[in-house]
């Protein structure tokens, strides 16, 4: 099952020196839940929504993580279907989900990761995605902002060298 893990550079540094990132770990895919809420979108439009969803949950990492660079990081990988179990609660993201597989180097199938003119708006949402995700309009209003820079496409083998670039 294809899935997107929400990351930070400092995260994908650790990918890079050990090779792998241990489960039990959050993720977002195409579950159930996610395509009732999008119910007339096909798969790709769905995969789409669940590679956003990771992006903004990176944002909330970074919050924690002040040593990452301000992009947005996204690892889309595969595991085994069995590994994963949506995220059923109130309030919880459609596509959220927990997989119980560590995610190796060699698995990830790409890297998504924004371009150094997404820097400022990132800091800048940064700084408020909880108040955003709490319901605050203009916390939101910098967050969109954020969420408005596309996100840069790295296969495998390039993710060492784009993450020496930063």
């Amino acid at each position: 099952m294809r899935v997107y893990l929400p990351a930070t550079t400092t995260v994908l540094q650790r990918l890079l020196d050990e090779g792998r990132l241990e489960g039990p770990l959050t993720v977002f895919t195409v579950t159930p839940q996610l395509r009732e809420f999008y119910e007339l979108s096909d798969d790709e439009e769905l995969e789409y929504a669940a590679l956003i969803a990771a992006a903004r949950a990176s944002l909330r990492l970074m919050d924690v993580d002040p040593g990452a660079a301000r992009r947005r990081v996204v690892l889309a990988t595969d595991v085994p279907d069995a590994s994963v179990t949506p995220i059923v609660a109130d309030g919880a993201d459609a596509g959220a989900a927990r997989t119980t597989a560590s995610v190796a180097l060699r698995d990830v199938a790409s890297a998504h990761i924004d371009g150094s003119e997404a820097e400022d708006d990132v800091r800048k949402a940064v700084g408020v995605v909880l108040e955003a995700d709490l319901g605050s309009a203009d916390a939101q209003f910098v967050v969109d902002q954020a969420e408005g820079h596309e996100l840069a496409w790295y296969a495998n083998q390039e993710i060492g060298p784009a993450l020496e670039l930063l």
